[in-house]
């Protein structure tokens, strides 16, 4: 076998394990100093959690550090820990004193189960997401670019909100499916529809823009012209573009076992993110230590997983350094999409605008709950407060906020994402870490504020970045005119200026607008809990946090909120593809 054609070296297996080690490591000791972090008194809180006194005698919170052995510190209670792992003892829980391990089982396995169902919902709207795209290309008459709005729309809707819609209209008034427990597979129905949706727009919006170039490459035109069946080439051409897409399952569906909490209070779920929250919220570290060492195993296992079915769909060529490289082809911009890009921003501007106008701190008791009205255009809110002026004066803040995270998330994503061996392990057990507890953590120290928020957020939300963008470079570093590149003496920075970035960077962006909703939605749940921005600040992601529970009763009080969440995401990704066609 010539030099030119050898196979490329199998590359070293030791990195990605040492760093999925050291960030599980990491991420276990930090959690271990939870209670000591917060500077709250761990006594004090785990004995509200037993018996919620507000009033603990000094006599109960010693013999409370006394049973827990608080005096010994937090190395003495990890190793402790530890070394009864090896038995399958996870020690006993310090707020209800039963055996750990049986709790974690239990709810992991609800929660493998919800995931499962979310799976497939997920994976249905994708394949609806993307069908147009399929059956056009498959047949050559892909011929106009998408605006990508109906994919926008649905990835925006907030989770709670549709878990809120669903269990009242399928589950409470039509009775359809269970609205709360977990008796059996009627009960994952609803709350598998309000998890698997937005992921599965999310994911299907990716895969539906980067189907065009698999569509355009050589071997697509001549299976047309030599007569093969459509299918045959839809099939070729989702085997090229899922591997580019598969790593966001990590962070979009995994995550979903530690970071569905408020669908798992909404049903009623017994899950492990719930366990977790509830733990960390009681410093109940036993508990949360087990639970936090299932999720990083549960992250773990499933990038490996991911990884396997990568290579197995991308095969020999990935190894040999021959994977032709994806360019999108000119499509034509229908005109819909520069009308809905306009529509977007007058409809936000005129919202703005004119709930800048309004106080939004102004209490009025005699107008709880209001309907919209002239006087009250999107009614008002629990506190008699004009929800209009309360969203107008939180758009700046929650938009400045949340595009910021972003941003950072995706750089940070991003440079990690350059060296895929050293990040592997980092981003599969971050992938599955739920930002509460992030926040829980970055609060003990910085104390609760927008930005220590912010700061959690980013500690986490730097994952599906990563993965996305390590996955890609893989795919564009084995394509030919890498090989030949490097061949005529290019260098790192040449190939990384004119060949790598331009292939990865689009996507990125692309993920990180689809993913602008969910970011909003992320920091007004730490806020909710007191670790983030702090009412009566004006936030659209605190706005819904705070109406949710009388969504049956006003809904009128998060549907302002959830449209103007909406409106900006469709905004973010039409602008986005109107500046890559001019940019064409």
């Amino acid at each position: 076998m010539s030099v030119a054609h050898a196979p490329a070296a199998r590359p070293s297996l030791w990195p990605a394990a040492a760093g999925r080690v050291l960030a599980g490591a990491v991420l276990l000791g930090a959690v271990a100093l939870l209670p000591w972090l917060t500077g709250a008194d761990p006594a004090r809180t785990v004995l509200r959690a037993r018996s919620a006194d507000q009033n603990s005698t000094a006599a109960e919170l010693a013999a409370v550090r006394e049973q827990l052995g608080l005096d010994e510190g937090p190395l003495a209670h990890l190793a402790h820990w530890l070394g009864g792992l090896p038995r399958g003892d996870a020690g006993v829980s310090w707020v209800s004193g039963e055996p750990v391990m049986p709790q974690v089982e239990t709810a992991l396995s609800v929660s493998l189960t919800l995931m499962l169902g979310a799976l497939v919902v997920t994976a249905l709207v994708a394949a609806l997401v993307c069908a147009r795209t399929v059956f056009l290309g498959s047949r050559r008459r892909l011929r106009r670019d998408r605006a990508g709005a109906t994919a926008a729309v649905l990835a925006a809707l907030p989770k709670f909100l549709l878990a809120s819609v669903l269990a009242t209209v399928c589950g409470v008034w039509w009775g359809w499916f269970p609205s709360s427990g977990w008796d059996g597979p009627q009960s994952m129905v609803l709350p598998s529809l309000a998890l698997g949706i937005p992921s599965g727009a999310m994911l299907g919006g990716l895969l539906d823009q980067a189907l065009p170039a698999a569509f355009h490459e050589p071997w697509a035109r001549t299976a047309y012209a030599v007569g093969l069946p459509p299918g045959h080439i839809a099939r070729n051409a989702l085997r090229r573009t899922l591997p580019g897409m598969l790593p966001q399952l990590l962070p979009t569906v995994v995550a979903l076992v530690g970071g569905a909490v408020a669908v798992e209070k909404i049903f009623n779920i017994p899950g492990l993110g719930r366990l977790a929250l509830e733990a960390a919220v009681a410093q109940d570290l036993p508990v949360l230590q087990t639970a936090t060492l299932a999720l990083v195993l549960l992250g773990v296992s499933a990038g490996i997983l991911i990884r396997a079915l990568r290579q197995a769909l991308l095969g020999r060529p990935l190894r040999d350094g021959a994977l032709p490289a994806l360019h999108r082809p000119p499509l034509t911009v229908p005109r819909s999409l520069r009308w809905i890009t306009v529509a977007c921003a007058l409809v936000l501007l005129t919202l703005v605008t004119a709930g800048l106008l309004r106080d939004p701190l102004q209490v009025d008791t005699a107008a709880r709950l209001l309907s919209p009205s002239l006087e009250h255009p999107l009614g008002t809110d629990a506190l008699g407060r004009d929800l209009l002026a309360r969203l107008g004066h939180g758009a700046l803040r929650t938009a400045g906020v949340a595009l910021v995270v972003t941003a950072v998330s995706a750089v940070i994503g991003l440079l990690l994402g350059m060296a895929p061996r050293a990040s592997a392990g980092p981003t599969e057990v971050v992938s599955t870490l739920p930002a509460v507890l992030a926040g829980l953590l970055i609060a003990g120290v910085t104390g609760p504020s927008v930005w220590g928020a912010a700061c959690a957020v980013c500690a986490v939300g730097w994952s599906p970045y990563a993965a996305q963008t390590a996955a890609l470079l893989e795919q564009e570093r084995a394509s030919g005119h890498i090989a030949a590149s490097v061949a005529l003496g290019a260098g790192r920075l040449h190939l990384l200026r004119r060949h790598l970035l331009p292939a990865v960077l689009p996507a990125v962006l692309r993920n990180a607008l689809l993913r602008l909703p969910t970011t909003v939605l992320v920091l007004a749940s730490l806020g909710f809990l007191g670790l983030g921005e702090q009412p009566p600040t004006p936030e659209w992601g605190r706005l819904l946090s705070e109406n949710q529970p009388y969504a049956e009763l006003a809904p009128w009080t998060v549907l302002g909120p959830a449209a103007a969440l909406v409106v900006l995401s469709v905004l973010a990704v039409t602008g986005s593809a109107l500046g890559r066609q001019k940019g064409e």
